[in-house]
C-alpha cells in the first residue's frame, strides 16, 4: 500500500504490517556478549574504526552478595592512571555528586545490581565519542540505574581517557569481585 503526503505530495510505502519498507538506522550492531556466571570480565576486541561513535547497552547484575556494584571500563588494556570521571546520582531521597582524576579506569561508583537483589538487573547506556580519532582524548557519557523493588538509583556520568590512541578494545568489569550473572547482556553498537 502506498501513501501520499498531504503537505508535500510525496509518495512512499506504508509501514503497516505486511508492507516492506526501508528504515535506515544510525546504529549498527557490532557484537553482543552475555554473562554466564563464570566470569567477571567482558571484553570487546578488534572493534572496527569505521564508525563515528560507540554505544554499549548493558543489562546486568553480578553473582556477589552486595546490593550495588560499580561498572568499570578500560580501553585498549590501559591500566595506567589515564582516566577521570564525574557523576551525579540520586535515589529518590538524596542527591550526590563526585569526581575523580588520575584513575586506572572509568568507574560508575554504584548503580548496577549485585546478587543481593535476587531478580533485579541494572541498566546502562555508555557512549564513547570519537573513539577512532587519533588526535583527541576520548570522552564518555553514561546513564545507568537500578530499581531495587521500590527504591533505586539513577546516575548520570561522564568520563575521560587521556589518550589519543584509537580505541580498539573495551573491557567491562565491576567492583564486587564476582562474576556477571546469567542473563546479563552487553551489546556494542557503532554509530554512523
Amino acid at each position: 500500500m502506498t501513501i501520499s503526503s498531504v503537505k508535500t505530495g510525496a509518495i512512499g510505502d506504508s509501514l503497516l504490517a505486511g508492507n516492506a519498507a526501508f528504515n535506515p538506522s544510525s546504529y549498527e550492531s557490532i557484537a553482543t556478549a552475555t554473562g554466564t556466571g563464570s566470569s567477571g570480565t567482558i571484553t570487546f576486541s578488534s572493534i572496527p574504526s569505521t564508525y563515528k561513535h560507540l554505544q554499549l547497552r548493558i543489562l546486568g547484575k553480578t553473582t556477589d552478595s552486595n546490593g550495588l556494584v560499580s561498572l568499570q571500563f578500560r580501553f585498549n588494556g590501559d591500566t595506567a592512571s589515564n582516566y577521570a570521571y564525574h557523576r551525579l546520582q540520586g535515589d529518590g531521597a538524596t542527591a550526590s555528586a563526585s569526581g575523580s582524576a588520575s584513575q586506572t579506569l572509568i568507574e560508575s561508583v554504584t548503580g548496577m545490581a549485585g546478587g543481593f537483589y535476587a531478580d533485579v538487573f541494572g541498566a546502562a547506556i555508555f557512549d564513547v565519542h570519537d573513539y577512532a580519532s587519533t588526535t583527541k582524548n576520548k570522552t564518555t557519557r553514561m546513564m545507568l540505574g537500578t530499581d531495587r523493588n521500590g527504591g533505586g538509583i539513577i546516575q548520570l556520568h561522564s568520563g575521560l581517557w587521556m589518550q589519543t590512541t584509537a580505541i580498539s578494545s573495551i573491557t567491562i568489569t565491576q567492583n564486587g569481585g564476582a562474576n556477571w550473572a546469567t542473563g546479563s547482556v552487553f551489546s556494542l553498537y557503532g554509530i554512523n
